[in-house]
């Protein structure tokens, strides 16, 4: 049987390819998949330990089946967003537009966090930073983000809006606005947001320096 493997940020770099057609055994499982393409790509191979899979897009573990067909990610540590707004763009951010998503009347509390570039990383200047989403899921996952808050403190409403593409320092990577009915709640659903989001939304950042680069998440 045939399935679709798709690879982002550092996964893409060592394979080579964004996305690829395999031909699998029927009744494979994850790591089946996995050692086949160990062998077709050999550079991955270090990676594959650092590396979560996503099967139809949803997170799994090496036992489970792959069915024919299926839409198969290769997910690296992420860089670390009901009613709402739960985007990713490739345009400028502007923080007005989570805020409309959640505001309202009956909306005593609204807690925002802008999360901007910064212009050094640990002594070393920053020249740009180069953001990358598997953006269908990346949405999906910052929905569920939407949902947990909405549970945890009802009537709290939250929104995510992500940038890709290359930005310099300054420039807004995620605006996040949560609104409830009194200010404890809004704060802690922002909060919420911005732990999750670095946890399971599948958006990684490459920094660029002077004297070099590297995938926040993965290490030097």
């Amino acid at each position: 049987m045939s399935v679709t493997v798709l690879y982002f940020a550092a996964a893409r770099e060592r394979a080579g390819v964004s996305r690829e057609s395999l031909d699998v055994p029927d009744g494979a499982r994850v790591s089946d998949v996995l050692a086949l393409l160990a062998a077709r790509h050999p550079a991955l191979t270090p990676l594959l330990p650092h590396l979560r899979v996503a099967v139809q897009q949803q997170f799994v573990g090496a036992d489970a089946p792959v069915p024919p067909d299926a839409e198969l990610a290769l997910i690296p540590p992420v860089a670390g967003g009901s009613p709402g707004l739960f985007s990713v763009v490739d345009r400028p951010l502007v923080l007005s537009e989570v805020v409309d998503a959640v505001a309202g009347e009956s909306c005593g509390g609204l807690v925002t966090f802008s999360g901007a570039v910064r212009n050094q990383t640990k002594g070393r200047r920053v020249l740009r930073l180069e953001y990358e989403a598997y953006a269908p899921m990346a949405e999906a996952k910052l929905a569920e983000i939407g949902q947990e808050v909405a549970h945890q403190w009802p009537g709290t409403r939250l929104a995510i809006m992500h940038r890709v593409g290359t930005l310099v320092p300054g420039e807004l990577a995620v605006v996040i606005a949560a609104a409830s009915a009194h200010r404890k709640e809004a704060f802690r659903g922002c909060e919420h947001a911005i732990e999750r989001l670095k946890q399971d939304v599948p958006i990684w950042k490459k920094e660029f320096f002077e004297d070099g680069e590297v995938w926040v998440g993965l290490g030097p």
